[in-house]
């Protein structure tokens, strides 16, 4: 089993978006039962709470189900968890390597998958109100993310 941990702000935007986005291109593949995903955030602000509406609109747009899901903070627990801890910004990787643990987590950053991309980080549709934009990004990412997992389970 390959488990990802997405990690964003408040996990009420972005991080919920890629979480719900790549659970549903792995189902789509019917590799449930390879490949696990959850999200996180580095704040406690919204801890519980669902997705934020805009993320939860753009998900219902293109029927992608974010059922169950629900904001929690990062842990030091999940760098024994997860072995793709993806950050949506170099803000929120500085803020994981501070946790107990952190400093020799392997993080990588999601606009890393989409290099020839304009964008550094993935914008926070929180402030930005963007989140097709958002979205967009998440879907191509994803994407190259998926295939790579794909790439790591055939090695296995």
């Amino acid at each position: 089993m390959l488990n990802v941990l997405f990690v964003c702000l408040g996990n009420i935007c972005r991080s919920p978006m890629a979480e719900a986005v790549l659970r549903d291109k792995i189902a789509k593949e019917g590799l449930q039962e390879q490949i696990s995903v959850d999200s996180a955030g580095t704040g406690d602000w919204h801890i519980g709470k669902p997705p934020h509406e805009g993320t939860r609109r753009m998900l219902d747009q293109y029927g992608i189900s974010y059922k169950g899901m629900a904001a929690r903070r990062v842990s030091g627990e999940d760098f024994g968890t997860f072995e793709y801890i993806v950050c949506m910004d170099k803000s929120n990787g500085a803020n994981v390597r501070r946790l107990p643990g952190g400093e020799d987590a392997k993080l990588m950053y999601f606009m890393d998958l989409l290099p020839d991309d304009e964008h550094k980080e993935v914008p926070d549709p929180y402030f930005t109100g963007n989140f097709e934009e958002v979205y967009e990004l998440v879907d191509a990412g994803c994407e190259v993310l998926l295939e790579k997992l794909k790439q790591d389970l055939a090695s296995k």
